[in-house]
């Protein structure tokens, strides 16, 4: 396969792209102490970025979704890998669910969706950081001591 350098160049854009939005998510998490923090997030978002240029690339048609859903599935393995249960509750929940949807805007970028991957970026950023604005985790604090223990619930079926 014989890629002009003008294109190769432009693909490469794409994926600075997506390392910096990833990087923005995982700045969040790395400012809140988690160990997948800036270089996990940029590194996934350029790694679907790049498995969504190859995918358009290579496998034009319907098999170029191929790729897209390993990605999916993928990252689903390492967000699995980062959630911990143990005695004080479940953890790593919202840093899973963060590196997916960060695997999203590399896809988004990769398929050259600038304007989705920048609004999902956005909005993630926002759901992360409003957390810790300090009447929205107070109320949300709230709402969980309030809440039924999830032992207590599986004990009383």
């Amino acid at each position: 396969m014989d890629i002009e350098p003008q294109l190769q160049l432009a693909l490469g854009l794409r994926l600075v792209v997506a390392a910096l939005l990833g990087g923005v998510l995982g700045l969040e998490r790395e400012r809140r102490g988690h160990a997948a923090g800036v270089g996990t997030f940029a590194m996934v978002t350029m790694g679907a970025c790049a498995f969504s240029i190859i995918s358009d690339l290579v496998f034009r048609g319907p098999d170029n979704t191929r790729i897209a859903s390993g990605v999916v599935e993928g990252i689903g393995f390492l967000g699995a890998g980062i959630i911990i249960r143990g005695r004080a509750g479940v953890h790593g929940l919202t840093t899973a669910a963060t590196l997916w949807a960060s695997a999203a805007v590399g896809m988004l970028v990769g398929f050259g969706l600038y304007f989705l991957a920048l609004i999902l970026t956005v909005v993630a950023f926002v759901v992360l950081v409003i957390r810790a604005v300090d009447p929205v985790a107070r109320k949300l604090e709230e709402l969980r001591e309030d809440a039924e223990p999830l032992d207590a619930v599986e004990t009383n079926q």
